[in-house]
């Protein structure tokens, strides 16, 4: 296997075959392009002092190829405590994807509150799941390792467990909020209540917010989607989770048609 989603050349990033979708053999999963994203957004947070990955909303504008992309970034407001970002993500001719992230402080308090509680097994109790709409060999799919913690796919809400099998970026660490913006793209796809096979259920965003960085290998999404087939529209909502609870929410609009 590919031993990274992306590998850094100079200002731009070389995607993989691991970063490939499920909808175009051509076109990455929306996962790998949004972590990038936040992983600029934690950097430039990190030199403001302000390291904390509150929020980042991605609209996800075109299709993201399989093509060397460069990225963007500006700052649109600071004050003492947070800071609002304007990224942007292109392949040299188009703009694909731009996103608006909030960093922030970190100041603890005392206070006394309790963790909600992890309501579904463990990672390593949990048995495998596979993604059944990939129609390709190697892609995002083989990328990561999925575990069903509660559910039955493909029949309402489910909590999955997910995994990364490589780095987000060839020879870095993958940070916890980068790891969360790998899988919680996948929301919709872990809770799917339209049959795959005749329906696609495309997301043109996705939004996360992160009271804390999730920590550790697995990231869970308890996922719910809705659709109304008068529209055509859904919307998937996810908890985001590690081992030790919830860290954070995602959402994402979803765009349904026949395949």
């Amino acid at each position: 296997m590919t031993d990274a989603f992306f590998r850094q050349r100079g200002d731009r990033f070389e995607p993989t075959e691991l970063t490939r979708g499920p909808w175009d053999e051509r076109a990455q999963h929306g996962g790998p392009p949004s972590a990038l994203l936040a992983r600029a957004a934690e950097q430039a947070g990190a030199e403001l002092g302000l390291p904390h990955l509150a929020r980042l909303t991605v609209e996800l504008l075109k299709p993201v190829p399989l093509a060397p992309l460069a990225l963007a970034l500006e700052l649109e407001t600071r004050g003492r405590s947070v800071a609002r970002l304007a990224l942007r993500l292109d392949d040299g001719e188009r703009l694909l994807a731009r996103a608006s992230a909030l960093v922030a402080r970190v100041a603890p308090i005392e206070a006394s509150v309790a963790a909600t509680p992890l309501d579904a097994p463990r990672p390593e109790a949990c048995p495998p799941l596979d993604f059944p709409f990939f129609l390709w060999e190697v892609g995002y799919h083989t990328a990561i390792e999925l575990r069903i913690a509660r559910g039955e796919y493909g029949a309402g809400p489910t909590f999955v467990w997910m995994r990364p099998r490589a780095p987000l970026v060839e020879g870095e660490p993958t940070s916890g909020p980068q790891r969360a913006l790998l899988c919680a793209d996948s929301g919709n796809g872990v809770s799917p209540i339209l049959d795959w096979r005749r329906f696609s259920f495309v997301n043109p965003d996705l939004t996360v917010a992160l009271h804390r960085a999730p920590r550790g290998e697995w990231i869970g999404l308890d996922a719910r989607t809705d659709v109304d087939p008068a529209l055509g529209i859904g919307v998937a909502r996810t908890r985001i989770c590690d081992v030790e609870g919830a860290s954070g929410h995602g959402l994402q609009t979803l765009l349904c048609a026949p395949r």
